[in-house]
């Protein structure tokens, strides 16, 4: 894991180390342990590292023989020792035991289709000197970032969107259709991002630049060709995958913890790591002084069951709101609930402990059905057969036990909520529940913001943005691929993931992301993952040996976090007065006064208690300090030192040899 950044430019002007030294200055929190440049008369790479593969000898930017293709890389492939031989056969020569080299010989053997090859999490800008083209690749699932703006046929790319202001040549400007879709999916929808004018390369898309044109495609789609019956040997090949799949992901030559949650995917996954460690697994988790959220008797249980070296991370609310302001700047959005802050303090306590890889069970909801979303599903279908039934809705009593002891669901607001949503012809009917709550928060927009995105339409967008394939699909395998397109990427593996591991250089393993599992269970029936109101059955089915009976046989407890109670009581942050009060909220002109102070006052009072108020607060609050940290003060990094580099690469002019630096090879 680490930083990238770039730019490609179509006139050949030359690309100033100093920028580039900026840009990655700005993605230092990625990648400490050193970095490189690489410049050329119209492209320049730069390189943040996080030293996990070849340790000593992996520094970046990274050639090839004769210096024509040059590399900047985030990211692990996981099956590049096996890519390495297949590549030595072909006549390659390595200087290097690193993933980073085997991309560079693998796009010198087959071009773009080296990526149907790779099974890792990345993002890589690869420059071609030959037909001086720059090549773009994000991984199949959007697990590693990309941004990109293209501005008069110049390209700048990075990890971050902060390093692209960085460079001074990019502006920060917000986004008010991205803002709408956070305010709606919880993120903005690749390629849309807050930010005008900036890009997100897609999950599982390349592009590739040249002669001041982008010209972007996709290599990889989600498909559900879900079979009839389950196969007799369905068990013994999702033990293979698992494994298999696994043992690549421990492949580093430093230590691999493992997030540790309590509940049946963490629990998975560090139960096969523990396995496969030499050593005894450092498990990681957080525990809430608020019981609602609390999960850490599961989570003591699971440690001790795999005898591993654990550390918990003590949740307070009053950190919750400590924490917030860097949240949001390492996030580079606003969001709708604080969920992010714990992983923010956890990746803190990880880092601490030297631990620079740590393995989690994200992507197991969407690949096996675990939400509760998927249960609301075939429920809500069941009611509307019967629309006027009045046991039926009383289904959502067993999804949603903890809303009812507080008062928040039940009888009519059942029937509102979630049987008059939406039709189930609606291509979206999975997901209007959601969409509809989160957007209440726009209730609170200014008249000028209201006014600016007349005549857009985000949920339109989404309908008409699926794949041709879509309608053959069930309605599960539909809810499923909107999760993963609409939730995942942009807010799971990022806002609450990637990025809040990454504000302290820790870097996140998805096992349940390998994609010969996606597709294995996704040719799986549905009712092979969710039996009756039975989550990941098929799951739960295999692990039965693996790990103890209260982990298999526990339901699915949502991962949540104090909203409201985080930022009002007797020792609030003073930036939470400051960035709600009148004149801010005037001032940033993305909310109405009143709106917002009237919701001030409720959260005060101790009367915001529902989801669609935490939800307000938490989008406001957030935006709030989203405008402050992007838009109100420059984003200044001072350069990186040239002398300080690991690495410095200066492109040879034609066809003389390559001028090569090395400044340091540790």
């Amino acid at each position: 894991m680490c930083g990238i950044a770039g730019i490609a430019r179509r006139e050949a002007r030359g690309v100033d180390r100093t920028i580039l030294l900026r840009m990655v200055a700005a993605l230092r929190h990625r990648g400490p342990d050193g970095y490189g440049v690489f410049t050329g008369p119209r492209v320049g790479l730069a390189h943040a590292r996080l030293s996990i593969i070849d340790v000593r000898g992996g520094a970046q930017p990274l050639t090839n023989e004769d210096g024509r293709i040059a590399i900047t890389f985030n990211g692990e492939i996981f099956n590049y020792i096996e890519l390495r031989k297949e590549l030595e056969d072909a006549g390659h020569s390595f200087r290097t035991r690193s993933d980073t080299e085997v991309l560079v010989h693998g796009y010198e053997q087959w071009g773009p289709g080296l990526l149907a090859r790779l099974n890792g999490q990345y993002a890589f800008a690869i420059y071609d000197a030959r037909d001086q083209s720059v090549f773009l690749a994000r991984d199949r699932f959007g697990i590693r970032p990309l941004f990109y703006s293209l501005l008069n046929g110049d390209l700048w790319f990075a990890s971050e969107a902060k390093a692209l202001f960085a460079s001074g040549e990019v502006d920060a400007i917000p986004d008010l259709a991205g803002l709408d879709e956070v305010f709606t999916f919880w993120s903005a929808r690749a390629p849309r991002t807050v930010f005008r004018g900036v890009h997100q390369l897609e999950p599982g898309t390349c592009a590739v630049w040249r002669a001041g044109s982008l010209r972007v495609s996709r290599y990889y789609q989600l498909q559900y060709p879900e079979a009839a019956e389950e196969p007799v040997d369905a068990l013994e090949r999702l033990d293979t995958l698992m494994r298999g799949g696994l043992a690549l992901q421990m492949r580093a030559d430093v230590p691999v913890g493992g997030y540790l949650s309590g509940g049946l995917d963490s629990s998975i996954t560090c139960a096969l790591a523990a396995g496969l460690s030499p050593f005894a697994l450092r498990t990681f988790s957080v525990a809430f002084d608020d019981p609602r959220f609390d999960e850490s008797a599961f989570q003591r249980l699971v440690a001790a069951d795999l005898a591993s070296e654990h550390s918990v991370q003590l949740i307070t609310q009053h950190e919750i709101g400590e924490v917030f302001p860097e949240v949001i700047w390492h996030a580079e959005t606003p969001v709708v609930r604080t969920a992010p802050a714990p992983m923010y303090l956890l990746s803190r306590l990880t880092a601490s402990q030297g631990i620079k890889v740590v393995l989690t069970g994200e992507g197991a909801d969407e690949v096996f059905l675990g939400y509760d979303l998927f249960k609301e599903t075939i429920v809500r279908q069941f009611c509307l057969r019967q629309p006027n039934s009045t046991w039926r809705p009383r289904l959502f009593d067993r999804l949603y036990p903890y809303l009812l002891q507080n008062g928040q669901g039940g009888g009519e607001m059942w029937r509102r909520f979630f049987i008059e949503s939406g039709p189930v012809d609606d291509p979206l009917f999975s997901h209007l529940p959601r969409f509809g709550l989160t957007s209440r928060i726009k209730d609170a927009y200014s008249g000028a913001t209201r006014a600016s995105l007349s005549g857009t339409d985000v949920v339109a967008e989404l309908r008409d943005a699926l794949p041709p394939e879509f309608p053959g699909w069930s309605a599960l395998n539909k809810a499923a691929y909107l999760e993963m397109t609409t939730l995942l990427s942009g807010y799971l593996l990022s806002s609450q993931g990637e990025r809040m591991g990454m504000a302290h250089s820790v870097e996140g393993r998805f096992p349940f992301l390998d994609h010969r599992l996606f597709e294995f269970a996704a040719g799986l029936p549905t009712r092979s993952k969710l039996r009756g109101l039975r989550e990941k059955d098929v799951l739960r089915r295999w692990a039965a040996p693996i790990l103890p009976q209260s982990v298999t046989d526990r339901g699915k407890q949502p991962y949540r976090a104090p909203d409201v109670p985080a930022f009002f009581h007797a020792a609030q942050p003073a930036y939470v007065e400051e960035m709600l009060g009148d004149a801010a909220v005037s001032h940033a002109g993305l909310f109405d006064v009143r709106a917002v102070s009237g919701l001030v006052r409720r959260c005060k009072a101790g009367r915001a208690t529902g989801f669609r108020e935490n939800q307000a607060l938490v989008a406001i609050l957030s935006t709030q300090l989203w405008h402050q940290r992007f838009f109100e003060q420059p984003i200044l990094f001072a350069p990186l030192p040239l002398d300080g580099a690991d690495i410095v690469l200066q492109e040879a002019p034609n066809d003389a040899a390559p001028g090569v630096q090395l400044r340091s090879t540790t």
